[in-house]
């Protein structure tokens, strides 16, 4: 079986795929981008394992139910989008395999077998496998945030790329609410253009250490001012490390001029 990339995908706001008549083209950029997976990975993975910006917790946890409910965790959109489905299966296996992946090398790891899928994880495995035929588990991110312990994380996880898992970080490159307007042009911008070098032009050592101290990239603060939303990437590139990242998706004018992007490893 041929080793799957990882992703760090910009999973973009609330249910947006569900909301197509209220967006417009807003999305229409990332959406191309997440339909094109599939072709990209030339093969069906046997799973997909999301680590979802949108659970964070103190001892990490696993989603290990077989049929995951709903996690609507999002305000103020349309009441039919708090009815919204992807009824993907469970991997309770899988759940189980990456649970002792995570404590051979030094993790505590807890399943959880209620959690349900938040808009992390479906807002972007609807666009990529509509069909929702593919087991999903979610792993959670650290609630301290810390890039080292996220990126040994991806490590531990490498191996399940020979067996046909697809890891995906999701989160955002750009996320700070009290921006998500023309003031983020700038910010936005300045933080993609450090991504890009680092992600793209910079040998993997060094790449780890840039991540290491990704606080001392151009309005790293501005564009993360909370890093819940970048942290996944430290997975996706740890359980890739030595692998050449190439960029994925890239808008600029995202809700009038906020500069985000998606990265493969691999």
């Amino acid at each position: 079986m041929q080793r799957l990339p990882t992703y760090f995908l910009s999973h973009g706001g609330g249910p947006w795929p569900y909301m197509k008549a209220e967006m417009g083209t807003t999305y229409d950029a990332l959406e191309k981008s997440l339909k094109a997976i599939p072709q990209q990975l030339g093969a069906r993975p046997k799973a997909v394992l999301v680590v979802t910006a949108h659970w964070e917790t103190d001892t990490l946890k696993l989603s290990a139910s077989a049929n995951p409910p709903m996690v609507y965790d999002y305000y103020g959109f349309p009441d039919y989008t708090y009815h919204v489905v992807y009824p993907a299966p469970g991997e309770p296996a899988l759940a189980l395999e990456v649970q002792g992946l995570l404590k051979t090398a030094g993790f505590e790891v807890e399943l959880d077998a209620e959690r349900g899928f938040d808009h992390g994880t479906f807002s972007l495995m609807y666009p990529l496998y509509p069909e929702a035929d593919i087991p999903v588990v979610q792993l959670s991110i650290q609630q301290n945030y810390d890039p080292d312990f996220h990126l040994k994380m991806g490590r531990a996880l490498a191996p399940l790329r020979e067996q046909g898992v697809l890891i995906i970080g999701s989160g955002l490159s750009y996320h700070n609410l009290r921006q998500f307007n023309r003031n983020a042009e700038q910010p936005s911008r300045q933080f993609d253009d450090w991504l890009q070098e680092t992600l793209l032009h910079t040998a993997p050592e060094q790449r780890t250490k840039r991540l290491l101290h990704w606080q001392e990239a151009p309005a790293a603060r501005l564009a993360h001012p909370r890093e819940d939303h970048l942290v996944p990437l430290m997975v996706a590139v740890g359980a890739a490390e030595h692998d050449k990242g190439q960029c994925v998706y890239y808008q600029n004018d995202f809700f009038g001029g906020i500069t985000v992007s998606s990265f493969r490893f691999g």
